[in-house]
């Protein structure tokens, strides 16, 4: 089985579990302490909420969702990039999200988000770079789209959604991950580039 060889995305997958699961049914006041918060990390330097707020998830489907995403797609980025590689594509889009976040919304003080969506945009675009034409099935979709064209519409949507005011999803983290992920993809595999020719 891919996972089990590939033990930085197994271990992740285990620890938003446990931390999720403990915000959900031991300590619902963990999500406060945590989550990220403009006021909290702009006002009062709380930074480490740019970080614990990707392990934290509103409910179960969103535990769900984000993990399945990771699984089916992290295995794969950590055997291409190494389980060191790994693990700079999926926290830097922890902070590249957070940091653009924080930017987007500096004027909304009581905004706030949890979840991992940040790092697993991130993975799943430096996917799209080592297998530009490999498709990929969306949900409500029922033919394939190539990656790359997967990874252009989402970031050009969560670019264009994260205008909308009154928003439950965090766009603007969503496209600051998918950027870091494939920023920092290219800067550790450059012949990514090539792979769009070859």
């Amino acid at each position: 089985m891919e996972i089990l060889s590939s033990p930085a995305t197994l271990a992740l997958i285990c620890v938003n579990i446990i931390i999720s699961i403990y915000a959900f049914y031991v300590d619902r006041t963990f999500i406060n302490q945590f989550a990220f918060q403009v006021q909290a990390v702009r006002d009062q330097k709380q930074y480490y909420r740019i970080l614990t707020s990707s392990f934290l998830h509103a409910n179960l489907a969103h535990l769900l969702l984000n993990m399945m995403t990771l699984f089916f797609f992290g295995p794969e980025v950590e055997r291409l990039l190494g389980k060191s590689g790994f693990l700079v594509v999926y926290f830097g889009a922890i902070i590249a999200s957070g940091l653009v976040s924080l930017r987007v919304n500096r004027n909304n003080p009581a905004y706030a988000s949890i979840g991992a969506s940040d790092a697993v945009s991130g993975v799943v675009l430096s996917f799209c770079c080592f297998h530009p034409f490999q498709p990929l099935y969306i949900m409500f979709i029922p033919i394939p789209i190539p990656a790359i064209l997967y990874g252009v519409l989402f970031m050009a949507i969560s670019a264009q959604l994260m205008e909308r005011t009154n928003r439950v999803i965090a766009h603007e983290g969503h496209l600051g991950g998918a950027l870091a992920g494939v920023a920092l993809t290219i800067l550790m595999r450059p012949d990514v580039v090539m792979r769009l020719f070859g």
